[in-house]
């Protein structure tokens, strides 16, 4: 059964409104799901497909798994856009809505996904030092990565960031995160610095008084997040730093979390400053240092138990037991 696939598609800007007014969602959420939309309805019409219904669905999986090699997670947000979609149609009470198939679709099991990788304090700084700082270009740009590396902020976050959002009175700058989530963070005397140094050379780009936005482009735009990501890939491969996966805006952000965690700060103030809503979330920012799990590990009571019975005398240990003498 289903709903027909030409009346499935009519109430897509209605939908989006909905979100919008109603829910908040951010643009960026609004963004990934009108590609999704946009991607079902394109392979739809390549079908020939009349009715949006179970079989419909197992070939827009198969054709997502096959052809275009997305991973589980990406079909998994997919069929979760289009279940939100056919949600709205049922509060809509579009004809055909309650028999929608989205929920009977599994989810996919991903197994065990890696951990995103975070950098060292000392490839931090070689990242740093490879920002030339002589000119506006990069005093602009080295802004953008101690606020990302810093504030731990995300790239979207650096990009909306207008003028009345940093407070040098009371060193403090409001960002607003995922879902239109706000929160304040601290701006260490470091960072006024650096951001005191951006200000004081900003009118020198393009139509810089006609926005309120904190970094400018050289045409006198709002800094785009797809120039803030390249920019910062031109650093990354201009300098020496090396590592086992592929580094990125937000690979600052994941070395700021673990990097105060292995200063022993709490969780609970990571999760703050990142802008978590639970911890859960903020666990798999955290990388504990090798030297902080070897400490971890020497703790352990048996370890320790066993040192003190070496250190007295009590327990002498061999690499190998005596070998017995061979009988005549």
């Amino acid at each position: 059964m289903g709903i027909a696939s030409n009346l499935f598609f009519q109430y897509v800007e209605d939908f989006f409104n909905y979100r919008q007014a109603v829910y908040e969602s951010s643009p960026q959420t609004i963004k990934s799901n009108r590609v999704d939309l946009g991607l079902f309805e394109d392979f739809i019409g390549s079908q020939d497909v009349r009715s949006i219904d179970g079989p419909a669905i197992i070939d827009f999986q198969y054709y997502l798994k096959k052809e275009r090699q997305n991973c589980g997670s990406s079909i998994n947000r997919k069929i979760f856009t289009l279940r939100s979609y056919g949600n709205y149609l049922k509060l809509y009470d579009a004809p055909g809505a309650d028999e929608l198939p989205f929920y009977d679709v599994l989810k996919i099991r991903n197994g065990y996904r890696k951990r995103p990788g975070a950098l060292t304090p000392a490839q931090i700084n070689l990242l740093f030092k490879e920002i030339d700082c002589r000119i506006i270009l990069g005093i602009r740009d080295y802004a953008v990565c101690a606020l990302m590396y810093q504030l731990g902020l995300r790239v979207g976050e650096v990009h909306s960031l207008n003028l009345e959002n940093i407070d040098f009175e009371s060193n403090t700058i409001h960002v607003t995160g995922k879902g239109n989530k706000p929160r304040t963070l601290h701006v260490n005397n470091e960072l006024v610095e650096i951001l005191s140094q951006y200000l004081a050379v900003r009118d020198r780009f393009y139509n810089s008084w006609l926005t309120q936005a904190l970094f400018i482009s050289k045409k006198g735009c709002r800094l785009s997040i797809r120039t803030m990501e390249d920019n910062f890939k031109k650093i990354v491969n201009y300098s020496s730093v090396h590592a086992q996966f592929n580094i990125t805006c937000h690979t600052l952000r994941h070395s700021m979390a673990s990097h105060l965690n292995n200063n022993n700060v709490d969780v609970l103030v990571i999760q703050s400053i990142l802008g978590h809503a639970s911890t859960r979330s903020t666990e798999p920012y955290i990388h504990p240092s090798l030297e902080k799990i070897r400490k971890a590990m020497e703790k352990l009571p048996g370890v320790k138990y066993v040192k003190e019975l070496i250190r007295k005398g009590e327990l002498d240990l061999r690499f190998q037991k005596r070998s017995k003498p061979k009988r005549e």
